[in-house]
């Protein structure tokens, strides 16, 4: 049984913790070592977690029983479109519908904050096997694209939609 809560400042190092275990484990296939660390560094050291917060993005903490098992953050990017801007699980938890749990918590977290209909739309590396995941969730491909993320790296994504 899952539950899950609002992450605040201060569980930044919490979120950095997490990410430390789970965001190797899901792109060390597809991405360099090197793309890895630096892409590790920009996204999840703690001050630019804390910084992506003050920029919208909320950030849930699910767990299992007591343990973390995985986060997700969404943020609103127009009147009536949010993005899923990160739904991870760590390994020992992905068999276990975490996943699951944790995409249908951001969709519930949408609707509370904004009844009306909209769009929730996250990127997902083109490569990644939760293309598939987010399929059976029923979100589709919309477009992709290729972003360049500095330092000469590039996040070669599907954007994927869900009509809300």
């Amino acid at each position: 049984m899952f539950t899950i809560r609002q992450a605040q400042a201060d569980d930044c190092l919490l979120i950095n913790q997490l990410a430390a275990n789970v965001f190797p484990a899901t792109y060390k296939d597809i991405l360099s070592q090197e793309q890895l660390e630096y892409m590790f560094d920009w996204m999840y050291a703690p001050q630019n977690i804390r910084k992506q917060m003050e920029e919208g993005h909320v950030y849930f903490i699910a767990y299992e029983e007591c343990e973390p098992c995985g986060y997700l953050s969404v943020q609103q990017e127009e009147e009536n479109l949010f993005h899923l801007q990160k739904i991870y699980v760590l390994p020992a938890f992905q068999k276990a519908h975490a996943g699951n749990y944790l995409f249908h918590e951001a969709i519930k977290y949408i609707k509370k904050v904004h009844p009306a209909p909209c769009r929730m739309e996250l990127n997902v590396n083109r490569n990644n096997k939760a293309v598939g995941f987010y399929e059976r969730m029923g979100m589709k491909i919309a477009r992709e694209g290729d972003f360049h993320i500095g330092n000469g790296y590039y996040m070669n994504d599907y954007i994927m939609a869900i009509e809300l």
